[in-house]
């Protein structure tokens, strides 16, 4: 039985208990009433009533008491109901978190088994950037190992955001900047490897921008692309321009404490013209350093 149905079961079951409690309740008012009717009709009985008025009374005591017992009945059997229901509640709330904390160890497994083949990409791409860049100067960049750059940005992100943003931005960078924009869609050709395309873009272009998105945080490519800008950028200074897109700072800050840190563009706040305004003051401010 999957979380599912048994939360399924968990949320009916508490349906059920709560339609019972409000008969119970009913139950209650109607036994109140039927007392109070009881003791009315016994106090309106006096040495002065007729003998017949009295027999009248009397059955209507009885039919009163008859209805109390029935309700009494009725409300020992819901109180049963009631019982049965809570204890099928707990046995199911207690399946639930045993299938939760069994979902949550193999989800880690599997995360730690991820994690270890990235981390194992990681150092190869490490070593590879580490033999073909010779860092010399604090001055060149360390995406370029001969000194001369094939790009000004390397835009890394997540597929699902080029139709809100990245397409746009990217074409503004291009169009209206002049600036040469490594971005999957122009540089990655019908039988390029992936990878080789991707570690090409990293080690020559200027600066990498990084849309920060829900989606992106996700991808293992991203994760890739944002690790090795890391990697570079420890080396080179200041090279990660974070953009968000469509997330909160508390997201960026259990994603990476370190991205948080940094001063980034917002697309909830700015559009993909003043951001890419931004970025071309950046990379002019730079080429006249």
């Amino acid at each position: 039985m999957s979380a599912e149905q048994v939360q399924r079961t968990v949320n009916q079951l508490n349906k059920d208990i709560a339609s019972l409690e409000k008969k119970m309740a009913d139950l209650v008012k109607k036994e109140a009433d039927k007392t109070k009717k009881i003791g009315a009709t016994q106090k309106s009985i006096t040495k002065n009533t007729s003998a017949s008025t009295l027999r009248t009374k009397n059955r209507q005591i009885e039919g009163y008491q008859k209805d109390v017992s029935k309700i009494l009945t009725d409300k020992a059997d819901i109180n049963k109901k009631i019982a049965d229901k809570r204890k099928k509640l707990s046995d199911a709330t207690l399946k639930l978190q045993k299938i939760e904390t069994t979902q949550a160890k193999s989800l880690a497994k599997q995360q730690d088994k991820v994690f270890g083949t990235y981390e194992k990409q990681i150092l190869d791409l490490t070593k590879q950037v580490t033999e073909q860049s010779a860092i010399t100067t604090s001055s060149e960049n360390i995406f370029n190992s001969d000194g001369a750059e094939d790009f000004d940005v390397f835009l890394s992100h997540a597929a699902e955001d080029k139709e809100s943003f990245c397409d746009e931005f990217s074409n503004i960078l291009q169009e209206t900047y002049g600036l040469k924009v490594w971005y999957d869609s122009i540089s990655i050709k019908w039988g390029d490897s992936i990878r080789a395309e991707i570690d090409k873009g990293l080690k020559k272009s200027k600066f990498g921008v990084v849309i920060l998105s829900r989606n992106y945080i996700k991808k293992y490519w991203t994760n890739y692309e944002l690790e090795a800008l890391f990697q570079i950028e420890s080396n080179g200074g200041k090279i990660i321009l974070p953009v968000w897109h469509d997330i909160t700072k508390k997201e960026i800050q259990e994603f990476s404490p370190a991205l948080a840190g940094k001063l980034a563009m917002n697309t909830g706040i700015m559009t993909p013209n003043e951001i890419a305004e931004k970025l071309n003051e950046l990379f002019q401010s730079s080429q006249e350093e």
